[in-house]
């Protein structure tokens, strides 16, 4: 039946096991509406990005996207890298149109902020000669409920690592002092506000309405 094609009752395991016979394996795909599915979540990725770039040049932030490095084994991309030069900040911005790891997300976070002082002034031009005297991290997150019950979830390790949240963010970038470890909601506009912004930097509960 598998030959002939007629396997939609199968079991995934059963495929699996027939496939690993013949020293093969099964890749399952996932279409929505169409499309595949991480050309769907990368259209939201490029989305989120363009929100937050608009965010940070609003507040008079200088931008760098998708900045590659590869340095002693440790590889991967900063989705969006931004520079103050009046406050000689650097900030590391990781944009996920949804969390599926909070463990490795935080982790490769943290290693890109340990990069980022190294790599700017290696590959970007407007920090020759004047290196940062702060580097800050930000996750951006789309403001649905999904994510914000996601965070709420794990709000330990959040409140820990990223404990500034809102519109203390927000008055961060506008005047940037110190080191800021923080997260963002934004909405799909182009205002990148966070939905019933406040003054609070605790966990990030959905508004009562969508």
């Amino acid at each position: 039946m598998i030959e002939r094609g007629h396997s939609a009752g199968c079991p995934v395991a059963t495929l699996r096991r027939v496939f690993a016979a013949l020293d093969a394996g099964v890749e399952i795909q996932v279409t929505w509406r169409g499309s595949e599915l991480d050309r769907v979540l990368d259209q939201r990725h490029a989305d989120l990005v363009g929100i937050t770039v608009k965010l940070l040049e609003r507040n008079g932030w200088l931008t760098e996207l998708e900045v590659t490095y590869s340095r002693f084994g440790e590889r991967g991309s900063i989705d969006v890298l931004g520079w103050r030069p009046t406050a000689r900040s650097l900030l590391v911005v990781e944009a996920k149109s949804e969390i599926v790891s909070v463990e490795s997300t935080l982790r490769k976070l943290d290693e890109k902020v340990r990069l980022a002082g190294p790599i700017g002034s290696e590959r970007m031009a407007w920090l020759q000669g004047s290196g940062p005297l702060a580097i800050s991290r930000l996750i951006v997150l789309p403001a649905t409920r999904t994510e914000y019950r996601r965070v709420d979830r794990h709000s330990a390790l959040f409140d820990q690592a990223c404990p500034m949240r809102g519109a203390a963010v927000r008055r961060w970038l506008r005047k940037p002092t110190g080191t800021m470890a923080g997260l963002l909601f934004v909405t799909d506009t182009n205002e990148a506000r966070t939905p019933g912004d406040s003054d609070n930097s605790g966990g990030g509960r959905a508004p009562a309405r969508a």
